[in-house]
Formats: C-alpha cells, structure tokens, sequence
C-alpha cells in the first residue's frame, strides 16, 4: 500500500524535464536501440513469465487465500534465460531503460534511480533466495553470473539443476 502510494505521489508530482543529453540520430543505430529496448521489455516479461508472474507478482496468494487453499513455494527449477543468468528480469528491466535513442535528463534521472533501486533490491532478493534454498541456491549462485550473460558449462549447469 506505501508502495502504492508513494508511487501516485511521484506521478501526480512529477514534472517534465526534457532537455536532450544525448540523442542518437544515424537510423542504423536508432533502429538498433529501439530494437535493444524492445527486446529488453520482452525479456523482462518473459522473464516474469518464466517463474510464474501470478506468483511473483502475489496474486496466486491472494487466489488461494480467497479459496482458503494453504500457499507452499514453488520448487526451484532452472530454465530457459535463468540458466545464463541469475536475474534475467533485471537484466530486461535495465536493457529497456538505458537502451533509448534519446535520453532526456528526466529519463536518464528516472533510469539511475530505477537502476539503483534494482541493484540495492537484487542484494536482499539474493539473501533471501540462500536463506530459504540453502545450497541449492549457493551451487545455482557459484555457476552463473549475476547480470551478464555468459553460456553455462556443462559443469556448472548439471550442478545447477
């Protein structure tokens, strides 16, 4: 609810700030952009999709509490972008606000403080994932990268799953 909140008070409060710090203007690199934002959108949303958004997002909780259905986690499973990287949400998330053939000072302060708020969010979602997983994180966390995408080993993709 604060969250909630605080965030129609940043909408209802926020001012436009459009002066240009950079714009891109060759179509290839344009089209490149828009097509990296694109794609980073699509990734976030597959991403969600991937690990059950109803679930992330609380509304299967809430779905079960109406039907007074006990909630139990779902079982960690490591698929599709999760086993090239750790947080392939965020990753979107990121490629979508950064990736823009135009950054205005509104735009480029909206990104750093949603990219700030994204790093300091993946430090406690990565405590809370080894606190409640163990070592089934820990091995998952060991074998793949954070953000950057990198292929797995055949190593450390059969310790991860």
């Amino acid at each position: 609810m604060a969250a909630s909140l605080l965030l129609a008070l940043l909408f209802w409060q926020w001012r436009p700030m459009p002066a240009v710090i950079w714009e891109v203007e060759q179509p290839v690199f344009r089209v490149a952009l828009n097509g990296l934002f694109f794609v980073g959108w699509g990734v976030a949303l597959y991403s969600s999709a991937i690990i059950d958004h109803f679930d992330l997002f609380g509304l299967r909780q809430v779905y079960l509490h109406l039907r007074q259905r006990t909630y139990s986690y779902p079982p960690f499973v490591v698929k599709s972008l999760y086993r090239i990287v750790r947080h392939p949400l965020m990753v979107g998330l990121l490629a979508g606000l950064w990736f823009t053939p135009t950054m205005t000072i509104g735009h480029l302060l909206f990104s750093i403080l949603l990219t700030g708020y994204i790093l300091i969010g993946v430090l406690f979602e990565e405590r809370d994932l080894a606190r409640h997983l163990g070592s089934e994180y820990a091995l998952y966390r060991d074998a793949t990268p954070m953000f950057v995408p990198s292929l797995p080993s055949r190593k450390s993709h059969s310790a991860a799953t």
